[in-house]
């Protein structure tokens, strides 16, 4: 079945599996350094709960087994391995089989993390990587032929991604289709970077070009990945410099870079040897079961293309969501409406109330706003998860996240592991007495503004967010009354 094999792309398989190891390693070092906070054993929202009220076709994972904070983090330390041993390409040295139960491996460990993750997982990037992992499978490494199918899904994948996010702007919100979000965008994005404040100040016109690339990009260009060469290769390269252009202007997670990953699957060798010095071994022939194998998961996935193909039609798109337990083919989108208006958390403690507002210290997050002076960092393709909660808590009640308040008691408790997940303690030696938070207004500073004060935001008060709560005897929140 030589229709089965492309010889013209084992340099595209190298860079994508190499590529696609390191966002694995990034995705496990985040579990093995967050989980156990936000969702262990004594978590904000803790596994042992959750896993009581689902059941494994619900929510696939080896946690259904038995939950720990130690087997958590020895299913993240053995991603990590795992992964760091495709990065360096332990796995071309192996028989093809080892390739095989290496990528299932990390897939299984991966999909049990997220399935137990609740709304702390529920971003769009946690099932694109379990897509691409579970097409890793099957791709193939070493000396072996790449499988032409495989080669084709991950465009397949790809092209759900662009085309899928740009009809969800087209049918969303107004200002995609007027030009204007970009007017917007970069200033309330769930967390801007040390560039956003630039992008925001950009023309008016150029911002309304940028929309315009984006369509251009999401809608037209997906459709010539499936071209012949290189017109594809072409096809490709845009979407990688434009998902370039996205890292440069704010912080999602590995998005961006697991899109690029997955469009580097439309470069042959020949467009890739432009970059990349690395000489091409002998090839042999992938053998009878493992072509069998590509060809049944091939029709697996066309099989269960047809609900996100439905979807991607729909006037009544959705976005970001799984139509099976296992992540195998799901759609995607982002940013359907786009926030006018900026508002942080702004969470305090104090060590005696009877200070008033003197005693009132702010405590500090990694990535998402606060000091006003404080320039914006860069965490991607890294993932803060606790910071892009805190971005959509400001859109609601608090009292609509059972993760937040949980979070307040926490910090009332003086808990080391969820104090490790910020950026400053303002009570290093003892827990405050009592914790409150404020709701307040956000936007970038002008260049005026900036040029006077040095400062990045300018923020005004927005209300109370939570009442101030201290902890009774027996460790329960309750309301301060004045």
């Amino acid at each position: 079945m030589d229709w089965l094999q492309a010889p013209d792309y084992w340099l595209t398989r190298l860079v994508i599996e190499r590529a696609l190891g390191v966002t694995y390693c990034i995705a496990f070092l985040v579990a093995v350094n967050q989980f156990r906070p936000l969702l262990g054993e004594k978590g904000l929202l803790a596994v042992p709960l959750f896993l009581s009220r689902v059941s494994f076709f619900q929510a696939p994972s080896v946690f259904h087994i038995r939950y720990s904070d130690p087997m958590l983090l020895g299913v993240a330390w053995t991603g990590v391995v795992l992964s760091v041993g495709v990065v360096v390409g332990l796995l071309d040295l192996a028989p093809p089989w080892i390739s095989i139960l290496v990528w299932f491996a990390l897939w299984v460990l991966y999909q049990s993390i997220v399935n137990v993750g609740q709304v702390f997982y529920a971003f769009g990037w946690e099932t694109l990587l379990l897509e691409a992992g579970f097409l890793a499978i099957f791709l193939g490494a070493g000396p072996t032929v790449p499988a032409w199918p495989l080669i084709l899904l991950f465009r397949w994948l790809v092209f759900r991604v662009e085309f899928g996010a740009g009809l969800i702007k087209l049918r969303g919100d107004r200002c995609w289709r007027n030009l204007t979000c970009l007017y917007y965008h970069h200033e309330t994005q769930p967390m801007p970077n040390p560039l956003s404040w630039f992008f925001h100040h950009l023309p008016k016109p150029l911002h309304r070009m940028e929309v315009l690339g984006n369509f251009f990009a999401q809608l037209v260009v997906p459709f010539f990945l499936f071209t012949p060469q290189p017109v594809a290769s072409i096809a490709g390269a845009l979407i990688i410099l434009t998902q370039a252009w996205l890292v440069l202007s704010g912080n999602f997670s590995w998005l961006n870079f697991l899109t690029m990953t997955l469009a580097i699957s439309a470069l042959d060798d020949r467009t890739l040897s432009l970059f990349l010095h690395v000489s091409v071994p002998t090839l042999s022939p992938l053998p009878l079961w493992w072509q069998v194998l590509v060809a049944a998961v091939t029709l697996l996935v066309l099989l269960l293309s047809y609900r996100p193909v439905r979807n991607l039609i729909s006037r009544h798109q959705v976005m970001n969501f799984s139509f099976d337990p296992f992540h195998l083919v799901n759609t995607y989108g982002a940013f359907g409406s786009v926030t006018k208006e900026r508002y942080e958390i702004i969470v305090e403690g104090t060590a005696n109330v009877a200070q008033g507002e003197a005693g009132w210290r702010a405590y500090e997050f990694k990535g998402k706003p606060g000091d006003p002076r404080r320039v914006p960092r860069q965490f991607a393709p890294y993932h803060l998860r606790l910071d892009w909660l805190m971005w959509f808590a400001a859109m609601e009640s608090p009292f609509r996240h059972q993760w937040f308040i949980a979070f307040v008691v926490r910090l009332l408790e003086g808990d080391r592991a969820t104090l490790q997940l910020l950026r400053l303690n303002p009570f290093p030696d003892h827990p405050p007495a009592a914790i409150r938070a404020n709701l307040f207004r956000y936007r970038f500073s002008s260049v005026d503004e900036w040029r006077k004060d040095r400062v990045w935001w300018v923020r005004t008060p927005a209300g109370e967010y939570l009442p101030t709560l201290v902890l009774d005897a027996v460790g329960n929140p309750r309301r301060l009354r004045s």
